[in-house]
C-alpha cells in the first residue's frame, strides 16, 4: 500500500471525500469526534476534559490521579491542572488513602453527580443519534474493523516508549552543528 492510499500528502489529491480511503476516513471522524464532543457538554460549565474526568469517578470513585491520568489517556499534568479546576467548583475532593497516608485519591462529589447526572440524561439522546449510522447489515463488518484497528494500537502503545519519543522530538538532531 502506498502513502497517498494511506491519505497522506495532499488531501486534495484524493479527491471527494467519499472517495478516500477506510483508514483515512476513520482518522476524519476521530479528528471530528472531539469538538462535537466538546460542543455537546460546553453547556455544562464544564470543560470536555473535566466532563471526562468526573464520568470516570462517577463509574470508579476515589481513583489515584496517576490511575486516573493513564485511564484518560493524557498526561499527569494535565488531570491535575483539570482537577484543581473540578475541585474549585466543589466537583470533586482530594483525600488521603485511609491504608497509605502518602497516597491522595480523587472522590467525585454530590454535586460533581449530579452535573453527571443531568448532563448524561440530556446528552443521551444526541449520542445515539450521532452514532447510529451503521446499518444492521454492516454492523459485523465494522464491528471486527474497529476491533482490528483497537488491537493493533494497543500493540504500538504496548511497544512505544513515549518518553524516549518525547525526548528525542524535543532534543537537537545528533549532526547539528555545535
Amino acid at each position: 500500500m502506498e502513502l497517498r492510499d494511506l491519505g497522506f500528502g495532499d488531501l486534495d489529491e484524493l479527491g471527494p471525500v467519499a472517495q478516500w480511503p477506510v483508514g483515512r476516513l476513520f482518522a476524519l471522524a476521530a479528528q471530528k469526534s472531539g469538538p462535537v464532543f466538546a460542543k455537546l457538554v460546553e453547556h455544562t460549565g464544564v470543560s470536555p476534559s473535566g466532563f471526562l474526568v468526573l464520568r470516570a469517578l462517577n463509574g470508579r470513585d476515589g481513583q489515584r490521579p496517576s490511575d486516573l491520568a493513564r485511564t484518560l489517556m493524557v498526561s499527569p499534568a494535565t488531570l491535575t491542572t483539570v482537577a484543581d479546576t473540578l475541585a474549585r467548583y466543589g466537583h470533586v475532593e482530594r483525600r488521603r488513602d485511609e491504608h497509605d497516608r502518602r497516597v491522595v485519591r480523587l472522590h467525585i462529589t454530590e454535586t460533581g453527580r449530579g452535573l453527571v447526572a443531568v448532563t448524561s440524561e440530556r446528552l443521551q439522546p444526541y449520542f445515539w443519534e450521532l452514532y447510529d449510522v451503521v446499518d444492521e447489515a454492516d454492523e459485523p463488518a465494522v464491528r471486527r474493523f474497529l476491533l482490528s484497528l483497537i488491537t493493533r494500537f494497543d500493540a504500538v502503545l504496548g511497544e512505544i516508549d513515549i518518553d524516549e519519543i518525547l525526548q528525542r522530538a524535543t532534543s537537537p538532531p545528533t549532526d547539528a552543528p555545535s
